[in-house]
């Protein structure tokens, strides 16, 4: 009987959005403000990027002796790499080349 190995998601294709780079949303809330973020981390086996600005989720906290406040804090959450385009630093879209 042959095995074959199962195709994991991600790591396969080239990722063309960097840490540190500009970038516009494309789809979602954050599309209409057309206000470039900067990078600040990139998940490439899930194909997502956290963007400063972008995205914003709401994360209950409990309370710790590190916190004994607890509450409730916004952050930036992923967003898919398809909804996001890089820009150059006057706010155009970036050349596609390499």
């Amino acid at each position: 009987m042959r095995k074959f190995k199962s195709k994991q998601s991600g790591g396969s294709a080239k990722l063309r959005i960097k840490k540190g780079d500009l970038v516009i949303a494309l789809t979602g809330e954050d599309a209409g403000r057309h206000k470039p973020g900067k990078v600040l981390q990139v998940l490439p086996r899930q194909q997502r990027a956290i963007v400063e600005g972008f995205n914003y989720v709401t994360k209950h906290l409990r309370k710790t002796q590190d916190n004994p406040e607890g509450g409730v804090v916004k952050r930036e959450g992923p967003i898919h790499l398809s909804n996001l385009m890089k820009v150059d630093d006057a706010g155009k879209p970036a050349s596609r080349d390499p």
